[in-house]
């Protein structure tokens, strides 16, 4: 039986340029190649917009907007040279991963053609400037500034479905990522105007030919199932839409982290194995 490859589409993000992880980049490729990825994606977030628009621990530590765009052409230049070192052992790829705050419309173009990545990771970790992945508290204020969960979860589609169609982002991260402490996800995402949104997403995706994040940090955390949930992840399959492992690591503990769950569960559902890259950008 023909081995399938770990790659991971979403991930490699490091101490050195992110509050919330750990180790170096550099230590984190060879960890890469340490378990024989023959490509990685390193998708760093991109830098705050503003002040107001940063991540609660990039303001409890007091890193401002403009710390982070320096921090992140830093990043940029050393993915740069970590990608030319290692050659001839791993393919890297310097992307980024990119938010949906307000101005995000401008703001990302401006940061692509600052920076040129090779491509776009397409994740949205706000609703209407209110993040709600932090913890459980800020996703409770988030919902109830939106509506309700319910609600919530339709504005959260409605800003994805925006974002894919205003960037058209190689991959898209973390799909269902609105699911995070909501502990009763399962019947949410059917409901008639959830699931209208999610099956008019995937639509879009499958029309752009993108490819979504098979994203396994949620296992690390202690849920039951990867970003995507089974039931949409059946929907891509029957779309014939590409999905591909992204472990999402912050540091070399998560590096491939539940690879081997993850690989297992696109392999049994009929997904292609044989894992498509990411379209790079052109300039």
């Amino acid at each position: 039986m023909e081995t399938i490859s770990y790659v991971s589409v979403h991930g490699g993000h490091s101490g050195q340029f992110c509050h919330h992880a750990t180790n170096t980049l550099e230590e984190i490729i060879q960890q890469y190649i340490l378990k024989d990825f023959p490509w990685v994606g390193i998708t760093e977030h991109v830098p705050a917009i503003s002040d107001e628009l940063r991540y609660p621990d990039q303001i409890e530590a007091g890193l401002t907007a403009d710390f982070l765009l320096h921090r992140f052409r830093d990043y940029i230049r050393e993915c740069r040279r970590l990608q030319r070192k290692y050659d001839a052992e791993i393919r890297i790829y310097t992307a980024m991963e990119i938010e949906t705050y307000s101005g995000y419309e401008q703001f990302i173009p401006s940061l692509i053609q600052t920076f040129q990545p090779d491509y776009l990771v397409g994740s949205v970790h706000f609703v209407d400037d209110l993040g709600f992945d932090y913890s459980r508290e800020q996703y409770d204020r988030t919902a109830a500034a939106a509506g309700g969960v319910d609600a919530l979860y339709c504005r959260y589609f409605d800003q994805q479905y925006e974002m894919i169609k205003l960037l058209q982002p190689a991959v898209v991260g973390h799909f269902d990522l609105i699911r995070i402490f909501d502990p009763e996800y399962r019947s949410r995402l059917l409901q008639p105007a959830i699931m209208e949104r999610i099956r008019r997403n995937l639509a879009l995706i499958r029309d752009l030919d993108l490819i979504m994040d098979f994203n396994l940090r949620s296992l690390l955390k202690g849920a039951s199932e990867p970003y995507i949930s089974r039931p949409i992840l059946q929907i891509a399959r029957e779309m014939g839409i590409a999905v591909v492992p992204g472990d999402d690591s912050h540091g070399l503990e998560s590096v491939a982290a539940h690879m081997e769950t993850g690989v297992a569960i696109l392999a049994e559902m009929g997904f292609d194995t044989n894992w498509r890259q990411p379209r790079l950008l052109t300039y």
